[in-house]
This record gives C-alpha cells, sequence and structure tokens, in this order.
C-alpha cells in the first residue's frame, strides 16, 4: 500500500520549505513519491517552489481550493484515485494553510481508496515566532491543524533555551479547546540554528538524516477536541499578476498591508515579483517577519491573503505595479 503522509501548518510556517528538504530525504532513501499542492485558487506560488525536485522519483500534483469542503473533498478523492496505480511508495500532502485535518482521514478510509493507501504520518510545522500572537479563530485553526501530529518541527526558533516557551505556548492552546499536550522529550523536533555555517536561508537543512528517520516513522495521535465549524469565506485570497516594482516598495507595501486595518486583517503575503529588469524575489511575508531572496520563475504573481479584506482598496494599491488586479 501507498502511505500518505500529511504535512500541516498555520499559514507562514514553513511547510513548503520543510517539504522539500523532506522529499530530497526520501528520494535519496530510494523512494518514488508524490507532492500534493493544494491551495485557494489555479495559481499555486508554492508548486512552482517544488520544481526542482521534479524526475523519476518525483511528481507534483494540484488540488484547488476555496470553494467549499465538500467540493474539495470530491477533487481530493479522484485525485488520489486516478494516482492509485502509479506505483509511488508514498505521497505527501501540503494542504493550504487553513485545513480541517478531519477532511483528510475521512477520504481516506473511503473505498477504494482504503485498499491502495494507508495513512503514514501527520507532520505540523510550529512557527515559534506567531505562536504566541494568534487571535481567537486563528488559535482554534492552529490548534485544529497541530491536533493529529504525530510529530511537531518547530520553525523560526533560534536558541535552544527558545523550546520551551514555544511549547508551553502550544500547549495552552491545545488546553483552550480540549486537546491533548505535547510532550517535549517525544513529540518534538527542532535544530536551532545558531550553529557555525548556518546562512539563515533554510533552517531545515540543519535537520539530520537521523531527524528525517524519526519523521518518516513518527506516524499520528487520536486527536480529540470540541469542534468548531470552519468557513471558507472567512480566509480569502486576492491574486495579483505580473507584478513589478523595486525591492523597498515592495517591502514598504507588504509592511503597510499587514498593520493598515483599512485594508482587513492581512495575514500573509506570499509571491513572486519582479523588482528589476534582470532581478526577481520570492517575497513571504507576515506581521512577524517580511522576507525576500532571490529567485527565478516563469510568472510574475502575488497572493494576499487574510480575514474581511477590502479587495477594492488593495487593489488601489497594487493597481500601479501589476497588469491584472484581484476580479
Amino acid at each position: 500500500m501507498v502511505k500518505i503522509d500529511l504535512i500541516t501548518g498555520f499559514l507562514g510556517s514553513g511547510k513548503t520549505t520543510f517539504i522539500k528538504e523532506y522529499a530530497k530525504y526520501l528520494i535519496s532513501k530510494g523512494e518514488k513519491i508524490c507532492i500534493i499542492e493544494n491551495d485557494y485558487g489555479a495559481v499555486n506560488i508554492d508548486m512552482v517552489m517544488l520544481q526542482d525536485l521534479l524526475g523519476e522519483s518525483c511528481n507534483l500534483e494540484m488540488i484547488v481550493g476555496g470553494d467549499g469542503k465538500e467540493a474539495h473533498r470530491r477533487r481530493f478523492r479522484t485525485k488520489l484515485i486516478s494516482m492509485g496505480m502509479s506505483g509511488y511508495d508514498r505521497v505527501l500532502i501540503e494542504p493550504s494553510g487553513i485545513y480541517d485535518v478531519d477532511e483528510f482521514f475521512d477520504v481516506l478510509y473511503d473505498e477504494p481508496l482504503d485498499r491502495w493507501y494507508e495513512i503514514g504520518n501527520v507532520i505540523s510545522l510550529v512557527d515559534a515566532k506567531a505562536v504566541f500572537d494568534l487571535g481567537d479563530f486563528e488559535r482554534y485553526i492552529f490548534m485544529s491543524e497541530i491536533a493529529w501530529a504525530g510529530k511537531l518541527v518547530f520553525s523560526k526558533i533560534y536558541e535552544d533555551s527558545d523550546a520551551g516557551k514555544v511549547l508551553d505556548a502550544v500547549n495552552r492552546i491545545m488546553e483552550e479547546f480540549g486537546g491533548r499536550r505535547f510532550d517535549a522529550e517525544k513529540d518534538i523536533i527542532f535544530r536551532a540554528p545558531g550553529t557555525a555555517g548556518y546562512d539563515g536561508k533554510n533552517p531545515f537543512e540543519l535537520l539530520t538524516a537521523e531527524d528525517f528517520d524519526e519523521l518518516s516513522g513518527c506516524g499520528y495521535r487520536h486527536a480529540s477536541y470540541v469542534k468548531l465549524p470552519i468557513e471558507d469565506k472567512q480566509f480569502t485570497p486576492l491574486f495579483y499578476f505580473d507584478v513589478a516594482m523595486p525591492s523597498d516598495r515592495l517591502r514598504e507595501i507588504a509592511k503597510g498591508l499587514l498593520t493598515d486595518k483599512k485594508a482587513g486583517h492581512v495575514i500573509r503575503i506570499k509571491g513572486f515579483v519582479q523588482i528589476s529588469p534582470d532581478a526577481q524575489v520570492e517575497l513571504n511575508a507576515t506581521e512577524k517577519e517580511i522576507k525576500t531572496s532571490p529567485i527565478v520563475s516563469s510568472r510574475n504573481v502575488l497572493i494576499v491573503i487574510g480575514e474581511r479584506l477590502d479587495k477594492e482598496y488593495i487593489n488601489s494599491i497594487f493597481k500601479d505595479y501589476c497588469s491584472v488586479v484581484s476580479l
């Protein structure tokens, strides 16, 4: 049977960056894998980031979300059926940053999928910076996405001494909604990048083969908590195409949108932007951190994700820097 690993984590926690390193490890072990990307619209930024993994041992697939739980569930089921005879050893699923994990288990227990696939692991990424400042609904989403995890991987943690504080914050949120606590010795993996030679770009490169051995066999735990409805419309994506502007202006706009109440509650801005005729950057911005890094991509597109977004207002900010504003 084909193992399926679910990689969860709230918006901006580093799922795609982690999956890239995890996939390299699995391929090095001789596994043939497929990565399924799930996102809000037909443009999937994260899928572009994984293109260099494509080859005989790795394939990429996409499921479009954003139009209701049942529609997405049907597409998820159909995608897995179509892949059933493809000869994969393992499938990695990266859902959107707002995801009802129950859907994953419900679909895989359906016939005929239960004859072809088995649930391998649930691995959850925890943003060590953001966990202290989540709003009420965000805390519930965060808890529901990590509650099933066999292992938590802390991202954006820089000192070993900070791990205990982060775990305490995680467990307070678990208890708030009736979820089970995580144990420091058994349930947590992280590598604080205060080591010589770390360049600050990708902390998951610090994970060892032994770490990935643990993760690839960590399984999952049964979650029990008070369930609240997750409405698709609570988080909205806005898309902007052919985006081009100087780097300093990009950072200025991102910083402004993340704090501007007129824009709504902007949680994350991500994508690719042309900053000069011969230079392009990837932007990954949250209120805690605005990060840009050089990249070469076939397109320039930005996605703004948040709650109660004022589309007309945000469109007015981007209209002079892109060919198509969000419709």
